[in-house]
């Protein structure tokens, strides 16, 4: 890959963040010499996006911090009818009340990462693509830009393909969703004059069709970025966790939970991470990526920190950093830990063990629980416990008000009891 002029390519290359690009050396040219507004879209089809998106998240932070101009595009149109890429089924469909609630619950997380106020010369954009879409006239439509897709080429995009070779059913509402996307890249560059779109290495096909749309309909060039699609070292997704998503917004995953996903990071990941996912300087990270041993528990600590500084705030990030120290150093009990709250009524009349892990959300059945027992795993305020069949209530109430529930070192859960 080639040496770059600018500092947002050289940034994104230097961190590990490109995958591809469609014109290497024209999209260096126009970002050395003027301000470039750039997007990605996202399609609201949950409340909160989740760690999986961060990537993405990440560059259009690294758009701004190098002077140009970022805009998160939402799919308030599109997410009417779901992205089909490299999907085994068709997601469900959302009303268009879903999908507002779901856009005005994701906008604050974007707000951690970038810039939308009206000073910076650079402020980002936060745009609805419902704007244009959902007042679309479907014959006009299909004159002026399905006439310029070809099914031939539609049918030839791996997205499209994996469905097809699996003998899975592809419906025409989802096969529309890469000309909405192409023609959103056209009405951006037409309004916003935005030249770049990014996104993951499955989203190449799509912005490469919104390329030459463009070109067909007459927009100034084009271009596209996409970074590799991350697993971890073991092969895992990310985003995901044992437990379920690892979601952005604090009401649906608590700051400590969050942090706790970052600290467990796999060995070979750290120096990865580092560059993806935090703001640290390139010579402080190759420090701490050069750190080995029992000291690399360290350096996991300060990259879950340094991620979870940048969405919850720097107190909130440090406050998690020493409820885990408290709890898996000292042994102590923290205020700070996760907590559910269960009816006094309910804990004078007892509840039982496997019940009440699974209602804390540490397994997901009672079998799944009746292992984690069996298995050693399982303690009450500290203490082991290896009875199935025992029950809990107000007897394990500590002096603090609560019941610690621990599933293993480093899951802990406080029973409150409520009124």
């Amino acid at each position: 890959m080639a040496e770059f002029k600018s500092d947002f390519l050289r940034t994104l290359q230097e961190r590990g963040f490109i995958h591809q690009i469609s014109d290497e050396a024209g999209l260096d040219d126009l970002f050395a010499k003027e301000t470039v507004t750039a997007y990605i879209g996202y399609d609201p089809t949950a409340s909160s996006l989740h760690v999986g998106h961060l990537t993405q998240i990440m560059m259009l932070h690294w758009l701004q911090a190098t002077g140009h101009r970022p805009i998160s595009l939402m799919g308030g149109g599109t997410g009417m009818v779901g992205d089909p890429s490299f999907k085994e089924e068709a997601r469900k469909l959302m009303t268009v009340d879903m999908i507002e609630d779901n856009i005005a619950s994701i906008k604050r997380c974007f707000s951690n990462y970038l810039d939308y106020n009206n000073k910076p010369s650079n402020a980002a954009l936060m745009i609805n693509n419902a704007e244009w879409l959902r007042s679309l006239n479907y014959l006009e439509f299909l004159r002026d830009v399905g006439r310029h897709f070809s099914v031939n080429r539609m049918l030839s995009f791996d997205s499209v393909k994996t469905r097809l070779d699996r003998e899975q059913s592809l419906s025409f509402l989802e096969f529309n969703y890469m000309i909405l996307q192409a023609y959103d890249f056209v009405e951006l560059a037409k309004r916003y004059d935005c030249r770049l779109q990014m996104g993951g290495s499955d989203q190449w096909g799509n912005i490469v069709n919104g390329i030459d749309l463009g070109h067909r309909m007459g927009t100034k060039q084009l271009f596209a970025l996409t970074s590799p699609l991350l697993t971890t070292s073991s092969g895992a997704k990310m985003g995901k966790s044992a437990s379920g998503a690892v979601w952005l917004n604090a009401d649906l995953l608590p700051v400590y939970d969050f942090w706790q996903y970052w600290r467990n990071t796999e060995d070979a990941d750290v120096p990865r991470f580092l560059k993806l996912f935090t703001t640290l300087p390139m010579d402080e990270i190759a420090r701490l990526s050069a750190i080995a041993g029992s000291e690399l528990n360290e350096v996991k600590k300060i990259l879950a920190t340094e991620v979870t500084a940048i969405l919850h705030g720097r107190a909130a990030a440090e406050q998690a950093a020493e409820t885990a120290r408290k709890t898996f150093e000292e042994g102590g009990l923290s205020e700070n830990l996760p907590s559910i709250d269960v009816p006094t009524s309910e804990l004078e009349a007892g509840i039982g063990l496997l019940a009440l892990i699974v209602r804390a959300g540490l397994a997901g059945s009672n079998g799944e629980a009746r292992r984690h027992v069996q298995g050693g795993a399982v303690r009450i305020n500290d203490q082991a416990i290896s009875d199935e069949r025992k029950v809990i209530g107000t007897g394990e109430v500590t002096a603090d008000g609560v019941i610690k529930l621990s599933l293993g070192k480093k899951k802990h859960i406080l029973i409150r009891p409520a009124a």
